[in-house]
């Protein structure tokens, strides 16, 4: 059976793939850690690391074996937690996945007003694509999300923050940025295109490509983004124009954003969990429920 402080030192070493860092990171020698990563090897009867004079690479066994241990690691950190939680009757820790947009707002908001109330709680973030939302959930690698899906995947449940319009965002010196009334979509149809990949996010994607048909046109992307603040990184430095949920449009000195003459197209920002959340999840969603309904993006 696989032990915790094997499992550290194996993440440590994957990480990095150079063990005299990962040796650092784990404040020991790197003799120790070299002779304990290939004990482990030996136990498990296969080898995790393809090493060589001047590189470390993981094997294909040793890819699978990294997330196994990653969760081996968190599953212990959470027993310990809970036990102390138990027995003291404060602390616990949450583990929130969102959106990069989503780091503008709502989440300033949301984790300033929770850790208000739950000063004991200890959050953990991370940025994720949409897409990644619901298996970071069921292997409980996450407990809550922001994302910009409406379905919630098998096993999870989303609740919907806010329902956002689209907004054109063009590059400051675009013939069609100087006005602040509404932009006929169609006018851009013969500009180049920053886009996002359907896989990233699905509803997301949909929404956009719907709005452009129903504009009589389908773009054809030259520059393809990650995020939605990628997307407006990208028009920033002059790349294209695209559409972005109103929330995201901030004050951008390089942007104009335009309002939609036929924006009927919508995107929701929702808080996806597991379909039975415990206690203080169900919290953090009824406050981030709460306060985007009674304060919207500035």
């Amino acid at each position: 059976m696989v032990e915790i402080r094997q499992a550290r030192y194996f993440v440590t070493v994957a990480e990095e793939l150079h063990f005299g860092r990962a040796a650092q990171r784990l404040r020991m020698s790197q003799p120790p850690l070299s002779q304990a990563i290939k004990q482990l090897e030996r136990q498990l009867g296969f080898e995790l690391l393809h090493r060589t004079q001047r590189s470390v690479a993981l094997s294909t066994a040793g890819a699978v074996f990294l997330e196994r241990c990653r969760a081996l690691i968190r599953q212990a950190e959470d027993a310990e937690i809970a036990a102390r939680h138990a027995a003291t009757g404060r602390g616990g820790r949450l583990s929130l996945g969102a959106v990069a947009s989503a780091f503008s707002w709502p989440l300033p908001l949301v984790l300033e007003r929770f850790h208000e109330a739950q000063p004991d709680i200890e959050i953990r973030t991370q940025e994720i694509d949409t897409h990644e939302a619901g298996a970071g959930l069921l292997d409980r690698t996450l407990d809550w999300a922001i994302v910009r899906q409406t379905a919630p995947v098998r096993g999870t449940t989303a609740t919907s923050l806010f329902v956002d319009r689209f907004v054109a965002a063009l590059p400051a010196d675009h013939p069609a940025a100087g006005s602040a009334g509404p932009l006929d979509l169609a006018e851009l149809a013969g500009d180049t295109w920053v886009w996002l990949h359907r896989h990233i996010s699905p509803d997301y994607h949909d929404a956009m490509a719907a709005m452009c048909r129903t504009a009589g046109f389908s773009p054809v992307p030259a520059h393809w983004a990650r995020s939605v603040t990628s997307q407006i990184a990208m028009v920033e430095c002059g790349l294209g124009v695209t559409v972005v949920p109103a929330a995201a449009s901030g004050t951008r000195p390089a942007v104009g954003f335009r309002p939609l003459s036929h924006g009927t197209a919508t995107i929701e920002l929702t808080a996806m969990t597991r379909s039975e959340p415990d206690a203080l999840v169900e919290r953090l969603t009824a406050l981030a429920t709460r306060l985007t309904a009674a304060q919207g993006p500035t």
